[in-house]
């Protein structure tokens, strides 16, 4: 059998080691989730909600173009969007970095120079006192050099698979952020529509109860209502007529937000909204295949387990550097001072080193970097568990919000109707001359505050179906991502 010099022996055997994985194994941590949600039949109890819902355009089951228009643009144009995609490039650039750091480098250089020997220093008097001695002298370099960091203990393929969770955790989190801005534009636009609505009441009820201190007025210098009585109508006057002004800023606070949200200068979107319009009704939503669906529809849990993964293949880089570290480095070129010869047989030259780096003495800082690595693990699983957590607690609260105040919503519509027909019914009576005006104003504000209560409840029940999809995750198409978990994920879908 033929044998190998030592040398060569010795790199086949640290090319053999090459891979030797460092740390623990990744696993992705257990849950435990219930087979159903606590509210999650009451949802598909809904009128109109047998079926699937529409998981991934969902603001567009609402049936208000402008409502999907306003949602649309702002996955066009907002900048947080935007600083999020950035986050993914950055990222993405990070993973091709550790993926090139396992690969040799090459470089080529190359001078021309030229010398002119001082008389003065020992060489120059020694080579002075030769009759061909030359001051100046040109010389010619040309090198091709190559180096490699073995990966023998695997701290450089953790390294790599921690920049690749990373990238993986961070368009993850773009899907999130995209899912967060088309929530809180839809919100904010039902927001808009209810304040709109209810100022619309305010003013209205401000009117009535101005009539009725217009009439308490006549009555009291006729001698008839007491002074106490018009102080008391005037002061509950003065009371509705400032809820016009706080609603009035409220609207305009959430106009504001709505541009920004859109990517646009606050107050552009007001001539589109200006006109009146209904408040979206809420469409039909379904659980999405329940908790355990959630895990693989929720983008911030994926984005936080996929945290973890990082943070337990930083683990493993830490731990490598308990061992040596060999690198392979070599060159070829030549090198002459004249410029005819630089390419001859005698101006070659060539060198190859086996390089050792190894921190013997330095054990103490390494093993805090591997505590200072478990601790960030630690902390890392324990955010990864409460984000499933508070995303089981965000479908519970959309789903109550929901179904209670749709509830309530009809509730204070039925009674709205039956005050309708109550203030119908004492009008009639004041013509009649069996009731005062003062009766009839009073059903007035009655009806009032309860066309209010049920204005905020319908808006409260259309804003508790959002946040329903929003914390179910809808908004993407978790089926069109191609994951397997441990060795890659691609959120292909987060730059739709």
């Amino acid at each position: 059998m033929r044998s190998v010099p030592h040398g060569r022996a010795s790199v086949l055997a640290l090319l053999s080691l090459s891979g030797c994985a460092v740390g623990s194994r990744y696993v992705v941590p257990v849950t435990s989730a219930p087979a159903t949600y606590v509210g999650g039949a009451a949802v598909e109890a809904r009128p109109g909600s047998a079926g699937a819902a529409d998981m991934v355009s969902w603001w567009r089951t609402f049936g208000d173009p402008v409502l999907a228009g306003l949602v649309e643009r702002a996955l066009a144009q907002n900048l947080d969007l935007q600083q999020a995609r950035a986050r993914v490039i950055q990222a993405r650039a990070a993973l091709k970095g550790a993926n090139a750091a396992l690969l040799p480098s090459g470089q080529i250089n190359g001078q021309v120079g030229e010398i002119y020997q001082s008389l003065e220093t020992p060489i120059g008097r020694i080579g002075s006192a030769f009759s061909q001695f030359e001051r100046s002298t040109e010389t010619y370099e040309a090198n091709l050099g190559a180096s490699w960091e073995l990966d023998v203990f695997g701290g450089r393929d953790a390294a790599r698979d921690a920049a690749r969770a990373d990238w993986e955790a961070s368009a993850a989190s773009a899907v999130a952020a995209r899912l967060t801005v088309a929530a809180q534009t839809a919100d904010t636009y039902i927001l808009v529509r209810a304040l709109q609505a209810r100022l619309d009441v305010a003013r209205a009820q401000a009117a009535t109860q101005q009539r009725l201190v217009d009439l308490i007025a006549l009555q009291y210098r006729k001698g008839i209502a007491a002074e106490l009585q018009l102080r008391q109508a005037e002061g509950a006057s003065a009371q509705v007529r400032a809820s016009v002004p706080a609603l009035q800023n409220e609207l305009d606070i959430a106009m504001n937000a709505l541009d920004v949200l859109v990517g646009v200068q606050p107050g552009s979107s007001r001539a589109q909204l200006a006109g009146p319009a209904a408040i979206p009704s809420p469409p039909k939503v379904s659980t999405a295949g329940g908790p355990a669906a959630l895990l693989r529809r929720r983008p911030d849990i994926i984005a936080a387990e996929r945290t973890l993964a990082a943070s337990n293949a930083r683990i493993g880089a830490a731990v490598s550097e308990y061992y040596p570290k060999f690198s392979l480095s070599g060159l070829l070129g030549t090198a002459t001072t004249a410029a005819g010869g630089l390419f001859g047989g005698n101006a070659t030259q060539a060198n190859g080193v086996l390089g050792l780096r190894w921190r013997l003495f330095d054990f103490g800082r390494v093993d805090a970097e591997i505590k200072a690595a478990k601790g960030r693990n630690a902390e890392a699983l324990a955010a990864y568990r409460l984000t499933v957590l508070r995303a089981s607690r965000d479908v519970e609260d959309a789903f109550s919000t929901l179904v209670q105040q749709e509830a309530r919503a009809a509730m204070l519509t039925q009674g709205e109707l039956s005050l309708t027909r109550a203030r119908a019914t004492s009008d009639t009576a004041y013509r009649g001359g069996v009731i005062s005006l003062i009766e009839v104003l009073d059903a007035d504000r009655r009806l009032l505050e309860t066309r209010d209560g049920a204005i905020q409840a319908r808006a409260a029940a259309s804003r508790g179906a959002v946040a329903s999809f929003r914390a179910l995750g809808g908004g993407w198409d978790p089926s069109q991502v191609a994951m397997s978990t441990g060795t890659g994920m691609m959120l292909a879908s987060q730059n739709k």
